[in-house]
């Protein structure tokens, strides 16, 4: 007997099984992560809800509920002040969609931020297996283990938090399915709104803009690159104009993010000064460890993903995120959460793995989804800053 054999109601499980799956397996990943939050939270006293909503969530959910105008006093900047445009660091998309949200939910900001990324993160599980499959030596096996992979990076747990990292990856994702598939509008209209979520969605916007300059220059597609290029600035490039307006000055977003949360661009200099110091202290955090090792990783991904040779819009895309990171100062314990959105960086792995025995790419996932988890849940408990 062959599959086409098999009696209908005998395929239909098999069918819904495979339709879950992406679901399935990033869901199972983040609920290990969600329990160890819980369970250090609740081992330190503190709240798991309030831990999920802390640091950028609580700016995510003032402006959901008090718009940029409205932002109250009491919330400081990173230099502990307060200006009329101290808000405009964060972009609108999550925030826009947690006011959406929240009528359903009677209101609350809280649980609706936290649905929002909840949702976001299994449409990103379907967008990554889409990947894995069309990328070249691709699988859905493939694209099942970088969902699991994304699922159990260091700093996953921002993924369920209320922060913005699981609605932009989401859109990313799928606007490099776009790319793929010369699906130049959907490309396009998801980059376009990734650049209302937040800055990395530059790199996207590259991507796309690259992808779509190769098509017209092989004649490719008609007026559609053409299209989608135009549409995938339309986010970034109107929160832009818009903090410009507000703030009267050209270059409004890159001084309130300087001034304010001491956001800027150096070359690098920061992140290698970073890396040495930790590397070369007698004391340094565990959360500094980590990060080092992470900006050190990414690069070390970043050169497997140019020899497995992944589609250029995906190397443009890894390598221009990664770079957004690595060049700019600031909070050095929150790169391994930036670097979140690198995901398309995880494809060499994904690709080994699928190769070997399903009992080893089994193994790795679940080593990799404890360590992500132990390791998430410090960071919202035992380490005490900001992320």
């Amino acid at each position: 007997m062959n599959a086409t054999d098999t009696p209908v109601a005998a395929r239909e499980p098999i069918r819904v099984a495979t339709l879950l799956a992406p679901a399935g397996i990033y869901l199972a990943v983040r609920l290990v992560g969600v329990l160890a939050l819980v369970w250090l939270s609740l081992t330190h006293g503190m709240s798991p809800v309030d831990r999920l909503r802390a640091w950028d969530g609580d700016w995510m959910l003032a402006i959901a509920q008090h718009g940029y105008a409205g932002i109250p006093e009491s919330m400081l900047d990173g230099h502990g002040n307060h200006t009329p445009f101290t808000a405009m660091a964060f972009f609108p998309g999550y925030p826009m969609t947690i006011t959406v949200v929240a009528p359903l939910l009677g209101g609350n900001t809280v649980a609706a931020a936290l649905l929002v990324s909840l949702v976001a993160g299994v449409v990103a599980a379907y967008g990554m297996t889409r990947i894995g499959e069309l990328v070249p030596g691709g699988s859905r096996r493939v694209g099942l283990l970088l969902t699991a992979l994304f699922a159990a990076a260091p700093m996953a747990i921002t993924l369920n938090m209320a922060y913005t990292e699981a609605l932009f990856c989401a859109l990313a994702a799928w606007s490099l399915v776009g790319v793929l598939q010369r699906r130049w509008l959907l490309a396009g209209v998801m980059c376009g709104l990734a650049g209302l979520v937040r800055p990395t969605s530059e790199a996207l916007v590259l991507a796309v803009i690259v992808a779509a300059v190769v098509a017209l220059a092989m004649r490719r597609d008609g007026w559609r690159p053409v299209a989608g290029a135009l549409l995938s600035v339309t986010g970034v490039a109107g929160y832009l104009i818009f903090v410009a307006v507000r703030t009267g000055e050209l270059t409004g977003w890159f001084t309130v993010q300087s001034t304010g949360w001491d956001g800027g661009i150096d070359g690098g200099v920061a992140s290698v000064k970073f890396i040495v110091a930790t590397l070369t202290s007698r004391d340094a955090a565990l959360m500094y460890y980590v990060s080092a090792l992470v900006l050190v990783g990414v690069l070390v991904l970043f050169g497997l993903s140019v020899a497995a040779r992944l589609p250029a819009p995906l190397l443009v895309y890894g390598g221009a995120v990664v770079a957004t990171v690595w060049l700019s100062s600031g909070v050095m314990a929150s790169r391994p959460r930036l670097l979140v959105p690198a995901f398309v960086l995880l494809l060499p792995i994904a690709l080994g793995l699928a190769k070997r025995r399903p009992a080893t790419a089994v193994s790795v996932v679940v080593v990799a989804a404890l360590a992500s988890a132990w390791f998430g849940a410090y960071s919202l408990t035992i380490w005490k800053y900001a992320l």
